[in-house]
This record gives C-alpha cells, sequence and structure tokens, in this order.
C-alpha cells in the first residue's frame, strides 16, 4: 500500500516510527502479553543494539523550579534525541500516562512520544506531540 505524499509529510519522523513501532510488533509477538515492563524494556533495548539505533534507557528528568530540584521524572527510553518511548505493561493506557508522557516531551523539548503498552491484545501504540516543542532550543 503507497501512502499519499501529503500524509507522509505530516508523520513525525515517519522512518524512526516505523522502525520503533516494528521493534514493540516483534517483542509482543515474541514474548507475549504477559511479561513485566522491565522484561519489554530489556528486550526493547536489545533489538535497538541489533539495529544499531542511538538511544538512552531511564534518562533522568528533572523539573527544576528556581534552580531547585521539584521532582524526578524517569524516561523509560529516548530514541536518537528525537521520540520518547514509555513502555507500559497493563490493562489500559490512563488519562495520566498521556500527562506522563506530555511532561517527559516538555522536560527534554522533544517533539515526540510513543506510549506502547504491551498488554492490549492488538498492540497499538499511541503518538503524543509535544505543542510547546521548540527546535531552538
Amino acid at each position: 500500500m503507497r501512502m499519499n505524499a501529503n500524509i507522509a509529510n505530516k508523520i513525525v519522523y515517519l522512518e524512526l516510527s516505523y522502525k520503533i513501532v516494528g521493534v514493540s510488533y516483534k517483542i509482543q509477538n515474541e514474548l507475549g502479553r504477559f511479561c513485566t515492563e522491565k522484561q519489554y524494556a530489556n528486550t526493547f533495548e536489545n533489538e535497538l543494539k541489533k539495529l544499531k539505533i542511538i538511544y538512552k534507557r531511564e534518562k533522568y528528568l528533572p523539573i527544576q523550579i528556581n534552580n531547585k530540584n521539584m521532582g524526578k521524572n524517569w524516561a523509560d527510553f529516548i530514541i536518537e534525541e528525537k521520540v520518547v518511548i514509555d513502555l507500559k505493561a497493563k490493562p489500559y493506557i490512563e488519562r495520566s500516562d498521556y500527562y506522563q508522557m506530555q511532561r517527559y516531551l516538555n522536560l527534554a523539548n522533544i517533539k515526540l512520544g510513543l506510549i506502547i503498552n504491551f498488554q492490549n491484545k492488538y498492540l497499538k501504540p499511541k503518538r503524543v506531540l509535544n505543542s510547546q516543542y521548540s527546535q531552538n532550543s
């Protein structure tokens, strides 16, 4: 199936997103739906290494207000400084998961986040865009 060029131009990090989602499908096919988040993360990391994709795992994203640390945030993965990955192993994605991803995106000033819940019967990664993203930062 050929994608409309206009649509492809509007999808943020199209090629990288497809690689990440492909890895996610492979992992769910191999491990199934009932592993722990850590097991999925370890397998995800191994697949990124195989594909030679640059990443940071469990990246610390501090909240700073008036030069004081106001909280800790740990993004599961940051891929090529372009995409934040939040892996889940729970019955369903909640509103708080979207808020968490938005917080990660804002703190890291990254444009795209993917929430990937491996417990879903049919894997459906959720794309979250950062409306406050600034290329100048």
